[in-house]
């Protein structure tokens, strides 16, 4: 009976992703789903990214954590609003999470930012109505990751290689990384950044803003 619940419980989501992609593109809003393993910097990226916009941009955050709010009081400094979603043991966010989450914002954002839990695995299966997904892997992990979880990095548009200022203190190659998430996903667009430095955030930026 495995296999029949999941096809149920995916079916569900897929169909609230369906109302949320209708929202997001009735008000023009750009949706854009983070994935990472934990440690990437995803929080650490949306700091840096908010940080870049001005205050009158329509910008928000969902944010998605096991246990605590820690996340979303760390990005609400900012200025935009945001919300934390604990999905209380549940290794990712659901369409429905997501759209209980909105139910009394407004609807004119100009782009969503969904954090994803940290998961390179549950994460995929679940649409949440985005318009394009990122996923985000770090020097201090393996090059391999895009071939160890490919599902993750098939799916997504963009690959951003964040903490690259410890690129001289860490044996990571690049050039193999970027190879491995290719061989997965040959139309991949890459970002390098670091969040420390600021190098590559204005790349991010201008993705970013050519997709709105």
């Amino acid at each position: 009976m495995r296999v029949p619940l999941e096809r149920k419980v995916l079916n569900e989501n897929d169909r609230i992703a369906g109302r949320l992609r209708e929202r997001y593109k009735s008000h023009g809003t750009f949706c854009l789903n983070l994935i990472s393993s934990p440690g990437s910097g995803k929080t650490a990226l949306l700091e840096r990214t908010l940080g870049l916009f001005e205050p009158a941009r329509r910008v928000a955050v969902v944010t998605g954590d096991i246990q605590t709010d820690n996340d979303a009081r760390r990005l609400a400094r900012f200025g935009f609003p945001v919300r934390q979603i604990t999905t209380g043991g549940a290794c990712h966010l659901d369409a429905g999470m997501v759209e209980r989450s909105l139910a009394d914002w407004p609807e004119d954002f100009e782009i969503l930012f969904v954090e994803n839990v940290g998961n390179l695995v549950c994460p995929t299966s679940y649409d949440l109505g985005e318009e394009a997904r990122a996923v985000l892997l770090s020097v201090t992990e393996g090059e391999d990751k895009p071939l160890k979880y490919p599902a993750t990095f098939h799916h997504a548009d963009v690959m951003v290689l964040n903490k690259i200022d410890l690129l001289p203190y860490v044996p990571f190659q690049v050039d193999l990384a970027l190879e491995n998430a290719r061989r997965v996903q040959p139309g991949i667009e890459i970002l390098q950044v670091s969040c420390t430095t600021g190098e590559g955030l204005d790349g991010w930026r201008a993705w970013i803003e050519a997709h709105l």
